[in-house]
């Protein structure tokens, strides 16, 4: 979830993000740019900062997060230390590019469970997604999901639409009968030890970053 930017009801908030930890695995969401953008402008020291903040924050109100997603899959390198550095496993990679980025948009690019291996040596257990909503509606009435793994990510305003909240639904009961439901606090227990360790340049596409291998 994403913290309460200024302006929004804090108490309002806290009472959303209580009930939804009570349902599932807490995460932090951030924004880099304001409440409605969600990547920053540019690549910063400041991004990380944020991070740490948020979490700290966070974890202040009573919450215990274990998870991140970076708004609007940004990554860089120092923002990958801080989620180590606040303990949290990361969700803000995704198996395939998202159509709106830009050439050379930061962003980590995985399909599996992967222990990603930052310049300082730390690990960043990553849990990348693997389908948008449309994506896992149409590969879930397909003979042939592709890999081990499926992890499907919406938005709370996809609710918001009638169809695509039916879409979801369907995709989730035909998911729910093909693979094992897992949350990804259990995934991230299960990927510790056996996800293959990959080196941060590998996996990040960005202005400054070396070709992968």
């Amino acid at each position: 979830m994403r913290p309460p930017a200024d302006g929004e009801d804090e108490q309002r908030w806290l009472e959303r993000a209580r009930a939804a930890s009570e349902h599932g695995p807490f995460g932090l969401h951030t924004h880099f740019g304001s409440a409605e953008r969600a990547r920053p402008e540019a690549p910063g020291p400041e991004h990380a900062e944020l991070v740490r903040r948020q979490a700290e924050w966070v974890e202040a109100k009573g919450l215990v997060p274990t998870l991140f997603s970076a708004g609007g899959w940004y990554m860089d390198e120092e923002l990958a230390e801080a989620v180590t550095d606040v303990g949290l496993a990361d969700c803000s990679a995704t198996a395939f590019r998202p159509g709106y980025l830009k050439p050379g948009e930061p962003r980590l690019d995985a399909a599996v469970p992967t222990k990603i291996v930052l310049p300082s040596g730390v690990l960043l257990l990553e849990l990348p997604s693997t389908h948008s909503l449309g994506m896992a509606a149409r590969a879930a009435f397909l003979p042939g999901l592709g890999g081990r793994v499926v992890h499907v990510y919406f938005h709370d305003t996809d609710l918001l639409s009638a169809r695509r909240r039916l879409a979801l639904g369907a995709a989730l009961r035909m998911l729910g009968r093909r693979r094992r439901p897992i949350d990804l606090d259990e995934l991230a227990e299960a990927a510790v030890d056996v996800a293959p360790e990959v080196p941060f340049d590998q996996v990040f596409e960005g202005r400054n970053a070396a070709p992968a291998q």
